[in-house]
């Protein structure tokens, strides 16, 4: 018994790790079948909601980090990870950081030029949403400043500056040390030659939940980078899935990810007065975006009502 109430303890406490050698070496949570009856009825609205109308594949992955229960559905289904893995990125680089490999706060150059992992080619973006950045190709620019645009507007750009920096094979270490290994990082965005050799990043909602998890514990970081990433989640711009499924004010830090018949949400909900949960969903083949969204929000929701909404009741 002693190993779990020092756990508690230190979820009560809010510590977290002060060395990247503290990073968690367990695997993942196990979603087996619900068992507690809050969950039981939550896994039964969850199914009767995914089976109201046609929106494809659709998996679930939940974690209570106030007692540690998980819920999934399909949650070891893999799915190309799209957006989602610039999660895994930003965790990296706090990691470095925090390992003394730079200072978040330190520059390096932006650049548009990469190389594809399947063949060594060059190759660049056409275009990237954040047009500041791309303002100061050849100029220095802090690394947490390029971080903040992957993450709260999803700059692609920004992504490949970070992976060439950091080398997507530490992402993928990292993502195993922490029991996330269905989290596959191989490359950077627009890499049209491994894309067409089907050498693509990929994820599962349980490797996903994982990752959110060990930034919504605080359990590999120090606080300070934490808070950092925290920050930057939930200045997230893209808030229409698992954020419009709570009420407002709730604080939410979310990271979505989007590519064709891909439409995924994962989201750090930290409802006042209990400990956060965790919630992915991602979804393949729905009929139409607004499909896919619409689950999204009411997986949301359904989470919300039994988890998040008891401390406001």
């Amino acid at each position: 018994m002693r190993a779990p109430l020092l756990l508690l303890l230190l979820l009560a406490t809010g510590a977290c790790a002060t060395s990247p050698a503290d990073a968690p070496r367990a695997p993942a949570p196990r979603y087996a079948l619900a068992t507690s009856p809050e969950l039981m009825s939550l896994e039964r609205d969850l199914r009767a909601r995914i089976a109201q109308d046609t929106v494809g594949e659709v998996a679930v992955a939940v974690i209570d980090l106030a007692t540690g229960r998980t819920l999934g559905i399909n949650q070891d289904v893999s799915m190309h990870a799209a957006s989602t893995m610039k999660v895994p990125v930003m965790m990296e680089l706090f990691r470095q950081a925090d390992a003394g490999r730079h200072a978040a706060d330190d520059s390096i150059t932006v650049i548009n030029t990469f190389r594809s992992i399947a063949d060594t080619s060059h190759y660049t973006l056409a275009s990237d949403r954040d047009t500041n950045l791309v303002a100061h190709l050849g100029k220095p620019l802090s690394l947490r400043r390029i971080a903040h645009s992957m993450i709260t507007v999803s700059s692609n750009l920004a992504t490949n500056i970070l992976i060439d920096y950091l080398t997507a094979d530490s992402v993928q270490r990292t993502m195993a040390a922490i029991g996330a290994q269905d989290m596959v990082v191989l490359r950077g965005v627009s890499d049209d030659p491994a894309f067409r050799r089907g050498m693509n990043n990929t994820t599962t909602a349980a490797a996903l939940a994982r990752a959110m998890e060990i930034v919504a514990r605080c359990s590999m970081h120090t606080r300070r980078s934490c808070d950092g990433m925290m920050a930057m989640l939930e200045a997230q711009t893209f808030r229409s899935e698992i954020p419009a499924g709570v009420p407002p004010g709730v604080r939410v830090g979310n990271k979505t990810g989007s590519i064709t018949g891909h439409r995924h949400d994962a989201a750090i909900v930290l409802p006042a007065g209990r400990a956060p949960y965790v919630v992915v969903v991602l979804t393949r083949g729905a009929a139409s975006t607004r499909a896919a969204t619409a689950v999204a929000v009411d997986i949301s929701r359904a989470v919300w009502e039994h988890l998040g909404g008891a401390a406001a009741r």
